[in-house]
């Protein structure tokens, strides 16, 4: 069998309208290489035709390959999923949507051959996107930098080429709860980027809305880091030096009758309902760790594979048979 050199991994959900031109555009890249490749899709539970238009894909071209999931598990088990297939001594990861231009894997594969590890593409600018997603997208990836021991990227996504060894030591990380491109940062090897400008979908809906955008987000702050439960310490002694200096000034205020102080229960319930809520915001970030803890112990398989299609040179961890 052929030495496979790029392995490119198209996680889809719902892109019927687009992956006629994706395929194209993307087959146009990888043979303007000139070695051999493979595209691997992972259609993630599609509800519309994805699935089967990608299987007219694999009909009329061997290099491509289809991997169909039982149900949506989501965009980082996708990813995951295509790795464990990929073949290719670097792997190249994109959606399907071309926000992200398939005509920069040139300029990330020559980076590739100048000997770094992972090669990153970094958004310059946003077009078609809000002005509050892009504002918080900003101020969630530096709010994760001071949150975590591990520099992550700001204005990166999982549009990247990773080296082989790359991918082979991101594999054996075990974690249920995947924040993909934060494992690739804590992993190490060398880095480096590409700057581009991220268009606009060309067609259909975004398939991250602000639900998965927030899941994401907590993914990657408790994989990361678990200062927000330090908070709870910072809150408490804070709180408690308060209520202290509270308690000296009613004492000497009421021994020295330098403020009349009306009995009431609306200042009670203020400080009341004020702690409480204190509490349960802990509680509440202490859930977020405890329920990953609980996803991590089932030992559930990050995701099922119904059927591949195509010939897949690499057996991934889930062994359901190929067409």
């Amino acid at each position: 069998m052929e030495t496979i050199c790029f392995s490119l991994i198209v996680p889809v959900f719902n892109e019927e309208e687009v992956l006629p031109i994706t395929n194209q555009r993307l087959l146009d890249v990888m043979t303007s290489l000139g070695e051999a490749f493979e595209i691997i899709y992972i259609n993630d539970g599609s509800r519309d035709r994805s699935g089967a238009i990608i299987r007219t894909f694999c009909q009329a071209d061997a290099r491509i390959k289809l991997l169909e999931f039982s149900r949506n598990f989501g965009h980082q088990p996708a990813i995951t999923a295509g790795m464990d297939h990929a073949a290719g001594q670097a792997i190249i990861i994109i959606d399907a949507d071309l926000q992200d231009p398939p005509e920069l894997i040139g300029t990330m594969v020559e980076k590739w051959r100048q000997g770094f590890d992972v090669v990153y593409g970094r958004r310059r600018a946003r077009q078609g996107e809000t002005w509050f997603k892009q504002k918080t997208a900003t101020a969630y990836y530096r709010m994760l930098n001071r949150l975590t021991d591990v520099p992550i990227p700001v204005d990166v996504g999982d549009f990247r080429l990773i080296d082989a060894r790359v991918r082979d030591a991101l594999l054996d990380m075990p974690e249920h709860n995947r924040y993909v491109r934060g494992l690739i940062s804590w992993l190490g090897f060398s880095q480096t980027d590409v700057e581009f400008v991220r268009a606009p979908r060309l067609a259909g809906q975004t398939k991250y809305p602000l639900r998965k955008m927030v899941k994401l987000g907590i993914d990657g702050i408790t994989s990361f880091s678990y200062k927000p439960l330090k908070l709870g310490i910072g809150l408490g002694i804070i709180l408690s030096i308060f209520s202290f200096l509270f308690l000296i000034f009613v004492f000497v205020a009421r021994l020295f009758d330098l403020v009349i102080m009306e009995p009431g229960y609306a200042s009670l319930m203020c400080v009341i309902l004020f702690f409480f809520g204190i509490t349960m915001i802990m509680l509440g970030i202490i859930g977020e760790y405890i329920g990953r803890i609980f996803e991590e112990v089932k030992g559930r398989p990050l995701y099922v594979i119904s059927q591949r299609v195509g010939r897949f040179a690499r057996k991934g961890r889930d062994a359901t048979r190929g067409d």
